[in-house]
Order: structure tokens, then C-alpha cells, then sequence
């Protein structure tokens, strides 16, 4: 894992070693381990890396190809480079180096810009192509590693983290108001490629862009769910469960140590066990380490129990409290260049700040597989009337049946709701009903008593995502939008914060084209959620996790917490610069603190992100 920063002058220039200097000094968090820097007539190119594969000074970058016509920088992990590589020495190519870079460069040789395609991996990087005069890159599948950009008449500059470009002295910083409004209005973070910077933009997940030797930008596509297919076989369980086994097996590919972050969940329960039975047949040296939040108000301890005795990894406990997280809020928001959703996120830096300390440079989490196979209760909802638009009445009636026998409620209330969302859903493809939802969304946040009309005349007039008629569509809106966007943004800042890589298994493209090859009832059945992998995971994790349905994952008490924080967050919605930010009402917001304080509303996200807010504004 590591950092970049790239400069192609449009104006036949050449870039300014110093501005590449500060772009790569800003982000030497990503890659303490070296560094480099590469000037090419109009190309500028610098790296910060973080040493995980090939630890020898062959991994250096920008790394040359053997003709010295095409430069490479490039941040993340390419699982099946080993493969990759036998291949391309098939058909005539040496190397150097053992690690990946080496094997990503030399695809491009060998394959143009399609190489791409026949990567599994997560990635950003960026070719200098000498030869064509112009700069090739690319950002993986899902978004897992960042690459923003940022283009004048004068040049085009691209980092991994937008700090980069704000350092590059060529970037004014301006607040997005749009993109502002819709965070402190409707609590949107990372729905789209904007950021909270004008003319930010980041590359978007699966795709891919050239500058050509003209300085003009082309961007597209490489790949979408729409490609995401796979033979499921007679027994798609046992599918999931091998290409599962395979997915943590080349995700465990590192030259140095690996640990896990674990909750007392399904998904992070069934990476420690997988990599528990990899560590056993290829007796492995050294403690398996799993970093854990238990929160008192949550408490999963019993599960986290019986996978710590059924891995034999050795369980650290993370120790914290609101005041430290508060104290915390600064650095953190430096770190991630924007707001962040929830406190959540401040706990998940401390969990990666105690892997560092015990010198793991490697965490696998399991991030994304809420979103790709299904494990929100609301998705309930969405395959319920995946059934009824398909004309399954019998079905829909039965499922609902044996999810009412263990999450309680009404059977018939139940139907009758996925009638009326089926309804909407199908008049959300008529654009005047998006138009008129709009309206009223935009109505009812005028209204709104914390904030101006004139921050909410910045929210977007376009209609917005009106709900999916099926399953796969909610589905496709959490990866695309929201959340699993302003989860990967998280997980990579704060690990990259601490010099740690973060791989997540359940992203292994293969297991989401799988994933959408299945049946909606493999994904939900009954009472049960990611009904495909507690299948897999029958006899391989402990049985107690595998058959629990309240889901946690985890969670903070952010109402309390905002309780206990009163008297800081007062401070902040008192200051002079938040009165003059002009977009507040401040006695509002600070009367509904108190309301929230006594007991009589439950607002703490919402005071939350006033606050941080400001304190962000104020970096």
C-alpha cells in the first residue's frame, strides 16, 4: 500500500520539481518506506512506499520498464500476480523483482490498457507511456484505493489523497457547497465523484482515463456489474465456500505480518476462521492477532469468545471513550480530507493505530460484504418485493411468514408494505414522479430550522435515486453510492494513516460476480440474511455466529456519546466562526442539543456532523 502523485502540463511545460515534492511530503503517511520522484518532459511522477510485497530495493518506483519507455507508480495489491506473471514469462518477459508492481507494468506492455481487465486486486495507479506521450491509469473495480484528480487549462495533477493536490501550490481551496449542503441537509457523504472540494474529482470505481500527448483527458469504464457473472454450480454454497477459501488465500499474500480486525459477526468471523486453517497447513509462524471493539452498550464478547478458542488467534481488545475520540477528531478528519459519517470511523483509526504498535503491516477486514451479498435488514424489504414483482405471491407470503417467526411483527402489515414499495419503486422510473419526489424532499429541507435558505438552495435540483424494484438494484445502489463508497474511503485513510495495508476478501470480484449469479433466496431466506454464506460457512465457524440474526458489526452508541461530548460540542456551535460561517441557524441547533440532552429527541448524528463540520472547516 502506498502513495502517489502525478502532474501532466497541458501547456507543454515542464512540471516543477518542488510542487511534486510537496504532493508527495503531504502523504509520506501512506509509504514511510521509500520514496522516488520521476520528470519527463511534460510528466511529472512521485511515489511513497509502503514495503509489502518484495521488500528489496527492486520494488523501488517509479519503476522504469526494461526499455525505459514506460514508467509506473501504483498503490494496492494485484492477488493474482503470481499467475500473472508465469503467463507473461510464457510469452518472453523477465523480471527483476518478485513483487506485483513489476508484473502490472509489464501487463500493460504486454496488453495496452485492457490489461486491467485480468487483474483481481485492488489498485490505483498511474503509467507514464514515453513512447505514446501519454499517461494511462486506472482505479479498481470497487473504488478500494483512491486516485483523485484535478485539471487547469495549465496541467492535469492526480494523488491519492486530495490533500496532495491542495499541496501542490497550483489548487485554491474552495468548499463545495453543493456537496456540503447535502451532507449537513440530507447526511449524503460520498454518493458520487465529487468531493468537498471545487473541481476535485476522484477517478471512478472501475474505471479508467488516458491524457494523450494533446493534454486531453478521455475517461471509461473497464468494468461493472453488469459483467459481473459466474457459474454458480449445482451447489452454490459450496461454490461460495471454495472461491471464499481461495479469496482470503491470495489475499493473505504478504511478506509481512497479517492481522484481522473481528467483531462477533458473520463476515469478520468467517475471515479469521479461514485464515486460521491457511496458517495450520502451512504452519505458520507467530500469533494470529485480531483487534476487536467491544462496546458495553453492544456487547459481542460471547461470539468473539468461541471464534478466539476455535482460531487459537490471540484477541486485543480496544480500550477507548468519547472524550479520547473528540480529541481525536482533528487528526482524523486531516487524515480522511472530508467529513466522515458517524463516529464509528474515529474508533476504526484507533483499532489500526494498535495493529501498528504490534508491528502488523497487513489487516484483513470485512468490509463489503454487506452490500454485495445482501446483509442490511433492509434488503429484507428489496428481496420481499423482488418476489411479489416477479409474481411469487405464495413465495412472498411464506417468506415473510418465517421472518415474522423470529424478528416478530405483522405478516399481513408487512405485505401490504412491499405492495406500496413495489408501487413506488415502479413509479420512480416515471421522471415526473422523481421530479415531484424531489420537490417535496427539497420542500421539507427548506423548512429545516438548523439551516438557511441559502445553503439549501445549494442542494441538487436533479431527481435522485427514487428506490430499486429489486434486490440487485438496492444492491447496486449500496456499491455505487451509498454506503460501501464512504466505507472504503474510511477503511483506506485510516489505515493509510498508520502505514497499514487494509485487504478486503469479501471485494474479491470473483465472489461478487458470484454474488449476483445467485437466486435472490440465496441471498435472503426466511429470517436470515447472506443466506449463501452462513450455507458455506456451515461446520467452518462457530455455530453460534453463523446462526445469529441480530446484526452489529462494530457499532458505537452515538446518542450517548453525544450526550457526554455536550460540553465540547457546545463550545463548537458557539464559536464566532461557526456564527459567521452564514449557514447556520445556531440557537436552533444548540436548543435541540439540549433537547437531546434532556432526553426528549435522538438527534446525536445529526449534532454530530455539525460539529465536525466545523471542525473540518477549520484544517
Amino acid at each position: 500500500m502506498c502513495g502517489l502523485a502525478a502532474v501532466y502540463m497541458r501547456n507543454g511545460g515542464e512540471p516543477d520539481p518542488r510542487m511534486l515534492a510537496r504532493m508527495s511530503d503531504v502523504i509520506a503517511h501512506r509509504g514511510p518506506d521509500d520514496s522516488g520522484t520521476l520528470i519527463s518532459g511534460v510528466v511529472g511522477i512521485a511515489f511513497r512506499r509502503l514495503s509489502i510485497l518484495d521488500l528489496s530495493p527492486t520494488g523501488h518506483q517509479p519503476m522504469i520498464s526494461p526499455d525505459g519507455n514506460a514508467a509506473i507508480v501504483f498503490n494496492g495489491e494485484i492477488y493474482n500476480f503470481i499467475e500473472l506473471r508465469s503467463e507473461l514469462q510464457a510469452l518472453g518477459h523477465q523480471f527483476r523483482s518478485t513483487g506485483d508492481s513489476e508484473v502490472l507494468l509489464h501487463a500493460y506492455l504486454e496488453w495496452g490498457t485492457d490489461c486491467v481487465r485480468r487483474f483481481n486486486g485492488m489498485w490505483a495507479f498511474v503509467i507514464f507511456d514515453k513512447a505514446r506521450g501519454t499517461l494511462f491509469g486506472s482505479r479498481d473495480r470497487f473504488g478500494i484505493k483512491p486516485l483523485y484528480f484535478y485539471v487547469t487549462p495549465d496541467c492535469v495533477l492526480l494523488a491519492s489523497e486530495i490533500k496532495a493536490i491542495r499541496a501542490s501550490g497550483v489548487y485554491r481551496s474552495t468548499t463545495n457547497w453543493s456537496r456540503a449542503a447535502r451532507f449537513l441537509v440530507n447526511g449524503e457523504i460520498d454518493e458520487t465523484c465529487e468531493t468537498f472540494y471545487t473541481g476535485i474529482e476522484q477517478i471512478p470505481p472501475g474505471g479508467a482515463f488516458e491524457i494523450d500527448a494533446t493534454g486531453q483527458m478521455r475517461q471509461w469504464r473497464f468494468w461493472s456489474l453488469d459483467d459481473a457473472t459466474w457459474d454458480v454450480g449445482t451447489n452454490p454454497a459450496a461454490t461460495f465456500a471454495d472461491l471464499f477459501e481461495d479469496a482470503v488465500r491470495v489475499h493473505t499474500r504478504s511478506d509481512v505480518p497479517v492481522g484481522v480486525h473481528l467483531s462477533g459477526g458473520l463476515d469478520s468471523t468467517s475471515i479469521i476462521c479461514a485464515l486460521a486453517r491457511l496458517r495450520a497447513a502451512d504452519n505458520a509462524a507467530g500469533p494470529l492477532m485480531a483487534y476487536s471493539y467491544i462496546s458495553p452498550d453492544f456487547d459481542e464478547s460471547k461470539y468473539i469468545a468461541e471464534t478466539i478458542e476455535q482460531t487459537g488467534a490471540t484477541l486485543i481488545r480496544l480500550q477507548t471513550d468519547p472524550q479520547r475520540l473528540w480529541e481525536l477528531l482533528g487528526k482524523v478528519l486531516w487524515y480522511q480530507d472530508e467529513p466522515v459519517y458517524s463516529m464509528m470511523p474515529l474508533v476504526s483509526y484507533e483499532l489500526m493505530a494498535l495493529a501498528a504498535r504490534d508491528g502488523v503491516k497487513v489487516i484483513l477486514n470485512g468490509q463489503g460484504a454487506d452490500e454485495t451479498i445482501a446483509g442490511y435488514p433492509s434488503y429484507f424489504n428489496d428481496y420481499w418485493c423482488t418476489l411479489l414483482g416477479a409474481g411469487r405471491f405464495t413465495k412472498t407470503w411464506s417468506e415473510i411468514g418465517n421472518h415474522v417467526s423470529v424478528h416478530g411483527g405483522s405478516r399481513r402489515r408487512l405485505v401490504m408494505r412491499q405492495l406500496r414499495h413495489l408501487g413506488q419503486s415502479r413509479l420512480g422510473r416515471l421522471r415526473a414522479y422523481r421530479s415531484l419526489a424531489q420537490w417535496n424532499r427539497r420542500r421539507a429541507a427548506s423548512e429545516h430550522r438548523w439551516y438557511t435558505r441559502e445553503l439549501v438552495e445549494q442542494l441538487p435540483r436533479a431527481s435522485g435515486w427514487a428506490g430499486g424494484a429489486t434486490l440487485d438494484d438496492s444492491l447496486a445502489h449500496s456499491i455505487y453510492r451509498t454506503p460501501l463508497p464512504r466505507i472504503l474511503r474510511i477503511e483506506d485513510r485510516n489505515a493509510m494513516a498508520h502505514s497499514i495495508e487494509s485487504r478486503l476478501p469479501f471485494l474479491d470480484y470473483r465472489l461478487v460476480s458470484l454474488a449476483f449469479s445467485l437466486e435472490p433466496d440465496w441471498r435472503m431466506r426466511g429470517p436470515w440474511n447472506k443466506f449463501v454464506l452462513r450455507e458455506a460457512m456451515r461446520g467452518r465457524i462457530p455455530e453460534s455466529v453463523r446462526v445469529r440474526v441480530e446484526k452489529m458489526g462494530f457499532p458505537v452508541p452515538a446518542d450517548k456519546w453525544v450526550d457526554t461530548l455536550y460540553e465540547p460540542i457546545r463550545d463548537v456551535l458557539a464559536a464566532r466562526s461557526t456564527r459567521e460561517r452564514g449557514i447556520y441557524n445556531v440557537d436552533a441547533i444548540v436548543a435541540d442539543l439540549d433537547r437531546h440532552r434532556r432526553g426528549e429527541a435522538r438527534l446525536g448524528y445529526e449534532i454530530f456532523n455539525v460539529a465536525q463540520f466545523e471542525v473540518w472547516s477549520a484544517l
